[in-house]
């Protein structure tokens, strides 16, 4: 017996789109050639969108069907959750279907609200800097600075999916130019640098930059590389290069319209769009769609035929959101040793906290005690959605013996719909293999009796209980 299809129920943003362009409901259906009344039910819910109603929306409106999905709403309605649960609020038990109530309505005022949460953030580390005497005041104020610029740039790639269609047809295009298709795409750029640009590429012992992978000379028109970067990493910073020498004015597009707060965030955003140029460029959309898909995402198969390293082919597979090509929509995450997140995206619902690590029972974590090897795990948050989900630890340059080099763990992960088109699980009864039910980090998840509980959830009173010691030692109820 197939699967039963979930009806698609579009009312909320059939209706902003509407209302967006200034029409009524007898004017859109008008357009679309259907009923006044069969609007009027599928904005009040009553009636699901049909597939040619979709396409119609499509063709007369450019609305975007990638939007029918819900994963930028699912995103908003966790980070809204994830907001009043601070005590601050005394929200109570809202539910996640209060949140996605309200996100589906406005999400514009869900956004708003996001920002004041945020603002409040910024103005309580300002007092506790002010009434603490042990705090510096200065490097607090940098620190809420630098956390904005970060933040914004985050959330601009986040709302765009980290998929931006004018760069990525330019590099495929510079791609194919080159002929990057050949066994020397080192050799290619850096002849491209010198022929272009007269720019020439030296490979520089670790005691002369000891303290930098790449150094752009302008005066002596030299493009410096530490010999510490693996060859993929040497490809990818010309690669880079040459985005920031060639293709300034289209990145520069981009951020012009981001609308980002600060200098420091147009810059970080510009540093981030020529990495994503550098990426399209060594792995060019159709063709890195068509092997992934012939490799079942193979990631380390995938390294080796397009010269990538396995961070950098794990992070390109997050931006295949092509509407007519989709790839996998998978979440990505880089982690060091002690749990911090350095690099974090979801092209689904999968979600991060802004605040804290990841779950200790994520395998994540376990990398570290098995460089080098692939771990996977079937993960549930406590929204019930669950994913398939592979890690392993990577370095971004070689060492040297009183250098070495610094390990991350790198996490990709997808909807566990997806997991049998993936290599990983080719071998796997993933029906017998048992459910890991994490959470989004311990300030977040509500999930009682957990041994690896570091903190109580912010939105519960902690309860202690002279007379017994269970699991965990924080135990709490609603409050």
């Amino acid at each position: 017996m197939g699967q039963r299809k979930e009806k698609l129920l579009i009312g909320a943003k059939l209706r902003r789109l509407r209302r967006t362009l200034g029409l009524t409901q007898a004017q859109m259906a008008d357009d679309l050639d259907v009923s006044a009344s069969y609007i009027n039910l599928i904005e009040s819910n009553q009636r699901p969108v049909s597939a040619k109603l979709l396409v119609a929306l499509a063709q007369v409106y450019d609305f975007d069907l990638s939007d029918v999905g819900g994963a930028s709403d699912a995103r908003l309605a966790s980070e809204l959750m994830e907001a009043l649960r601070d005590p601050v609020f005394d929200a109570g038990p809202v539910g996640k279907n209060d949140v996605e109530d309200v996100v589906n309505a406005n999400p514009d005022i869900a956004k708003a609200f996001l920002r004041l949460y945020s603002r409040h953030r910024e103005m309580s580390i300002r007092l506790y800097s002010d009434a603490n005497p042990l705090a510096d005041r200065e490097k607090v104020e940098v620190l809420e600075q630098t956390d904005r610029s970060v933040d914004s740039v985050r959330e601009y790639f986040h709302e765009n999916r980290n998929f931006f269609p004018e760069i990525d047809e330019a590099a495929e295009a510079l791609s194919a130019e080159l002929f990057l298709t050949t066994d020397e795409p080192h050799t290619t750029l850096t002849d491209r640098l010198k022929t272009r640009h007269n720019y020439q590429v030296r490979i520089v012992p670790a005691h002369v930059m000891p303290d930098q992978l790449r150094y752009f000379d302008r005066h002596h028109r030299r493009i410096d590389l530490s010999e510490l970067l693996h060859q993929s990493g040497r490809r990818f910073q010309l690669a880079v290069q040459i985005a920031l020498l060639e293709y300034s004015d289209l990145i520069s597009d981009h951020v012009d319209r981001a609308g980002l707060p600060d200098r420091s965030a147009r810059n970080l955003a510009s540093v981030s769009l020529a990495n994503y140029f550098a990426a399209a460029l060594l792995m060019p959309y159709s063709r890195f769609l068509k092997e992934c898909e012939t490799t079942k995402y193979d990631i380390e198969l995938l390294s080796h035929r397009f010269g990538a390293s396995y961070e950098q082919v794990a992070h390109r597979l997050t931006t295949l959101q092509k509407p007519e090509a989709r790839g996998i929509p998978f979440f990505f995450v880089r982690m060091d040793s002690a749990g911090n997140v350095s690099k974090r995206f979801s092209a689904g619902r999968f979600h991060f906290s802004k605040f804290g690590g990841a779950c200790p029972l994520w395998n994540i974590h376990d990398c570290f005690a098995t460089p080098d090897q692939v771990r996977t795990q079937i993960i549930q948050m406590p929204d019930s959605t669950t994913y398939f989900s592979i890690a392993r630890t990577m370095s971004r340059s070689e060492g040297a013996f009183d250098r070495p080099p610094t390990k991350y763990a790198i996490g990709l992960g997808c909807d566990i719909a997806y997991a049998p088109r993936l290599i990983y699980a080719q071998t796997l009864n993933l029906e017998a293999i048992p459910v890991t039910s994490i959470g989004v980090n311990c300030y977040m998840c509500e999930r009682e009796n957990c041994p690896s509980r570091a903190h109580a959830p912010l939105n519960k009173r902690l309860v202690f209980d002279t007379r017994s010691r269970g699991v965990s030692v924080f135990r709490f109820q609603d409050g």
